[in-house]
């Protein structure tokens, strides 16, 4: 009998990790935090999830008291922005500098302690540019149902944002893959382009900082460092301990990817360093419908998450992967006539001069 494997959430991550456990014999159940039966665990079985934090149902309440539930006390600790942020400090790892949004405190308090322009965040949820709230002038202030839910952040004038994907497994050993430079638009990632020759000189920098935390919290399985880069210095912005969605072009460019890294990890099995293949380039679908045409592209491949489709929704990825770099491009070009211009032309623009660079 195959080892089972229960994931907390059955959104698009839960289905890709689904498919990346049947190579490795294992059978992984995505479950649906809202379903009005809680699945029967064995005692042999193992529990991920697919997302930092989750409401109180029947569900999450029986997958969260299992006792293999892999990395159950992390989970908590980096949903929550203040205690992710005060891990990152004790570790000595740079981050932007913030401060805590409690006890009445003042836009103008917190301008004088971090500068002109703060960013408010929700201490939990709030991804995709959601849960933000800007004090950029005199005038702004915070609002009172905010106080006790939110941090607040300096305002960094980096260059790029930069992310990083690892997995470390039970016996502490750490596996990465390159530094992927990322496009946000709006809070929402639009696209992710790995390897990148000109950000190898950051990698043993990365390394050591997502190691340092993975270490500190003793994880098992993958987790994503999104980081600033500024000059050739990197601060953390966030952690995310799951699979993420700047690590999905290792689908289709990496002899492993960050999917089968995590299954291996939490399982126990062997997690051996990966290949990369080629030039990857990592287009979200970002509410659009699904079009036939993206089938037709040379070296690309289409993820249909099967959602509806809403404005500024995910509903999918395309990858693009090929070792000449002239063919990636030119798929870019083919694949952004494809594209509603008005929601795609600076992605597939940035895309292409990221490769060209």
């Amino acid at each position: 009998m195959s080892q089972r494997v229960w994931v907390l959430g059955a959104g698009q991550l839960g289905a890709m990790l689904q498919h990346a456990g049947m190579p490795l014999a294992l059978d992984v159940r995505p479950v649906d935090i809202n379903e009005s039966h809680a699945p029967s665990l064995s005692d042999a079985d193992l529990v991920t999830a697919e997302r930092e934090q989750w409401p109180e149902t029947l569900v999450t309440h029986t997958l969260a008291q299992h006792s293999r539930f892999i990395n159950k006390a992390v989970f908590g600790r980096l949903a929550d922005r203040k205690t992710q942020k005060e891990l990152i400090d004790s570790l000595g790892i740079a981050t932007a500098p913030w401060r805590n949004v409690a006890n009445d405190i003042t836009a103008n308090e917190l301008r004088d302690q971090l500068g002109e322009r703060v960013l408010l965040k929700r201490r939990t949820g709030g991804y995709d540019g959601r849960g933000q709230h800007w004090l950029r002038t005199d005038d702004d202030q915070v609002p009172d149902d905010w106080q006790g839910e939110a941090i607040a952040e300096q305002a960094i004038n980096f260059e790029e944002e930069v992310s990083l994907v690892g997995v470390r497994n039970a016996a502490g050993d750490c596996v990465f893959y390159p530094l992927t430079l990322n496009l946000h638009l709006n809070g929402i990632l639009y696209a992710s382009v790995a390897p990148l020759a000109r950000l190898q000189p950051l990698q043993a920098q990365a390394e050591a900082m997502l190691g340092n935390i993975l270490a500190a919290l003793d994880y098992v399985g993958v987790m994503a460092m999104e980081t600033f880069r500024v000059g050739d210095q990197l601060l953390i912005n966030e952690l995310a301990p799951r699979v993420h969605n700047s690590g999905h072009w290792t689908q289709a460019g990496a002899s492993i990817s960050q999917f089968e890294y995590h299954l291996r990890a939490i399982s126990g099995m062997a997690t051996p360093a990966p290949q990369i293949i080629g030039q990857n380039v990592m287009i979200n679908l970002i509410g659009t419908t699904y079009n036939p045409a993206w089938r037709d592209l040379p070296c690309a491949r289409t993820y249909w998450y099967g959602k509806e489709v809403r404005p500024g929704r995910k509903v999918g990825h395309i990858n693009i992967l090929g070792t000449d770099v002239t063919q990636v491009r030119e798929t870019l070009v083919l694949l952004g006539d494809l594209l509603p211009a008005a929601l795609y032309t600076d992605a597939i623009d940035w895309s292409l001069k990221a490769l060209k660079d």
